[in-house]
């Protein structure tokens, strides 16, 4: 198959990992892939390091040029964000192919946008969710939804970056708690920040890493930052390139997310053997099921702060959680299944043309 992937959005998070990591393994299996992205972004970047073909637009004027003239030419258009999929809906009379989007959000579609939702949803060939509660949605507006998770790869580790992070930070002796989440209301850094303020009350002998990009709550985090005297204790660490050699520093992974259709950091930090503690927002139930991590009330500082200083001070319950997840993270999340869902399901919807 020749195969279009279709991602505009800036940064690189959860949703750009999962684009890359897909297309890697398509290509491995004999398919022809190609990328459109947003210019100069870390996308279009990574994937031209990795010797895929690019096709780079800042606006919606180049991508819908592009694809009006050179859509046909791929047998699979798979937009994998929510801007895209409009665009392909949009175009969907002139592309030809199959039109395929997987959404990776589990917001609730307001009563205001549901017509034109279902409408654009009801375009495409075939919609994915990456977990249940990304289905929800589409299932409630009675658009059929296939469930395809998302897949996690480990890196080789590279200890000299680890180390060089851990100078620039001062975390030799430290416990290390950590989140990697923008800093935006949707992941709700400030309940975490009240958390780690009722630690810090509890015990002097962590640091608490906040490692991610900034966004619209920045500024208010900062301020409560100050206002609750959280100093050496809460370091926000920004954007980390390669942040998959960090997990290897932290003792607990902790998400405050309010919305989270899957929680992709959840998964490194699985696969990286560091026990969770996250709340129960959108698919993190999902994931953190059977005994895979401790799951807390949305927006509930201290029940947040009751399971960080469990799992510091408990080590046989911490192994138990990694154990259960790390075996997990292996069986549910391989790359390489998740492709061949993927592939089955793009030849599918090319068998119904």
């Amino acid at each position: 198959m020749k195969i279009l992937q279709l991602n505009f959005e800036r940064g690189w998070r959860g949703g750009e990992r999962q684009t890359l990591l897909c297309m890697d393994r398509m290509r491995a299996q004999g398919h022809e892939v190609a990328l459109l992205a947003r210019k100069d972004e870390a996308l279009a970047m990574r994937a031209r390091e990795d010797g895929f073909t690019v096709h780079e637009f800042s606006g919606v004027a180049g991508v819908s040029n592009y694809l009006l003239r050179h859509g046909r030419s791929f047998d699979i258009k798979h937009a994998q964000t929510a801007n895209m999929v409009t665009w392909l809906a949009a175009l969907k009379p002139w592309l030809g192919g199959g039109l395929v989007f997987t959404r990776r959000t589990a917001f609730p579609v307001s009563a205001r946008r549901e017509s034109r939702t279902r409408w654009k949803w009801r375009r495409v060939d075939a919609l994915v969710a990456i977990s249940e509660a990304a289905a929800a949605e589409p299932r409630r507006l009675e658009i059929p939804t296939a469930l395809i998770r998302s897949a996690i790869k480990a890196r080789p580790f590279d200890e000299a970056h680890a180390q060089r992070f851990a100078r620039e930070f001062t975390l030799q002796g430290q416990r290390v708690l950590a989140t990697a989440a923008a800093l935006t209301r949707e992941k709700d850094p400030f309940t975490l920040l009240r958390a780690v303020a009722r630690l810090k009350q509890e015990r002097d002998d962590f640091v608490f890493l906040h490692l991610g990009a900034d966004g619209d709550a920045k500024e208010e985090s900062l301020a409560l930052h100050k206002e609750l005297g959280l100093g050496d204790h809460y370091v926000f660490a920004g954007f980390q390139s390669d942040v998959e050699n960090l997990y290897r520093l932290m003792d607990v992974f902790v998400l405050s997310s309010r919305e989270e259709a899957l929680g992709s950091s959840v998964l490194d930090a699985f696969l990286y053997a560091v026990p969770v503690v996250a709340s129960d927002a959108g698919g993190l139930p999902e994931l953190l099921a059977d005994g895979r991590g401790l799951l807390c009330p949305v927006g509930d500082d201290a029940a947040l702060a009751v399971a960080m200083n469990r799992l510091l001070d408990d080590r046989s319950l911490r192994a138990a959680i990694t154990e259960r997840a790390s075996a997990y993270v292996v069986r549910e999340h391989d790359p390489v299944a998740m492709a061949s869902r993927y592939l089955a399901l793009y030849q599918e919807v090319l068998d119904r043309k």
